[in-house]
């Protein structure tokens, strides 16, 4: 484990204090807990801190040791123990720590490692000219079935390669770190395998049997014939008076398409799909923004089912972003 050492002298500002807009946030979290264990919201509030003023400084853990009434070495071990902190200045826009454990290591992280000291700098936790980026080699940072990975400030990119990281840090030297999505940077769900779903395919038994109720027509009871004692218009009135149908719950689909109508949307411009998914759209006929933007929730549960997983759609927002993407083809 590496030694973690607060910054020198020369570098650490004289006092700290949080923020007007961050003083209510430290105070909820410390009502939090019972007046006896403040000392619990110690993490908390050097995240906050760190957020505030870029890194954890020396007055900055003084100030919260005695907000918390804590001895001072006791938060100090909390901030050096945990290499979420930065003891010290770190690049104002991307901080890369990549990970160096075994898993990674076997994956390629040192290749990860040549990037970073090529575009950044040659030594660890020293900045790039500009002060922007920085970088270090951590210990495992949880993302293990995905490696290689490395994490920038709360947000890991996993499943990288040198080419991937190299895309990563140039967007977060032009200001756009926001643009590049989190997890993953290939075609899985969270750590899902690589090459898809291998057990659980095909849906529950009772899951297929309410689809089949939902798809089978109801018919109208039989009528009771007619008396013979009534007049023969009457009966063939009767007996021609259909049972009132029911309407069937289930929406009739969303709209597909055989083949593009001209030139096919790039659907990969929307976030969460990647080329592979990108291909299975296609092939369940969705070819535009425009088909994606027009889906209903019974559409979405529908196209859920196809492509075999659950609540992707809603959570990435797929509609909202197809919507975006269409008006701008306009």
């Amino acid at each position: 484990m590496s030694v973690r050492r607060l910054a020198d002298d020369s570098v650490q500002p004289a006092k700290f204090a949080f923020s007007r807009p961050n003083t209510p946030v430290v105070k909820g979290w410390i009502k939090k807990y019972p007046k006896d264990r403040k000392a619990s919201a110690v993490i908390p509030l050097l995240m906050i801190a760190q957020e505030q003023d870029g890194w954890v400084t020396k007055a900055s853990i003084e100030h919260i040791a005695e907000m918390l009434e804590m001895p001072y070495i006791r938060v100090l071990e909390v901030a050096t123990f945990y290499t979420q902190f930065m003891l010290q200045p770190v690049g104002t826009k991307a901080h890369i720590q990549v990970c160096g454990t075994t898993p990674c290591m076997l994956r390629g992280s040192e290749e990860l490692m040549k990037v970073c000291k090529s575009k950044i700098n040659q030594n660890q936790f020293e900045t790039n000219a500009d002060g922007t980026l920085s970088w270090e080699e951590v210990e495992c940072q949880g993302a293990c079935v995905n490696a290689p990975m490395v994490m920038i400030f709360k947000d890991t990119y996993e499943d990288l390669t040198t080419e991937r990281l190299e895309e990563i840090i140039d967007a977060c030297e032009a200001g756009k770190g926001d643009s590049i999505k989190a997890g993953p940077q290939i075609d899985r769900i969270y750590s899902a395998p690589v090459g898809g779903l291998t057990s659980l395919k095909s849906e529950p038994a009772a899951v297929m049997a309410t689809k089949t109720k939902l798809t089978v027509k109801k018919v109208a009871p039989k009528k009771a014939p007619a008396k013979k004692s009534m007049p023969k218009a009457a009966t063939t009135k009767s007996a021609t008076k259909a049972a009132p149908k029911k309407a069937v719950s289930k929406s009739a689909g969303p709209i597909r398409l055989k083949k593009a109508e001209g030139k096919a949307d790039n659907l990969q411009e929307i976030s969460g799909v990647g080329p592979k998914l990108e291909k299975t759209l296609n092939k369940l006929g969705f070819w535009h923004f425009s088909q994606i933007a027009s889906w209903k929730k019974a559409d979405v549960a529908i196209v859920d089912d196809e492509l075999s997983f659950k609540g992707r759609i809603e959570r990435d927002d797929w509609i909202k972003q197809a919507k975006v993407l269409a008006k701008k083809k306009a």
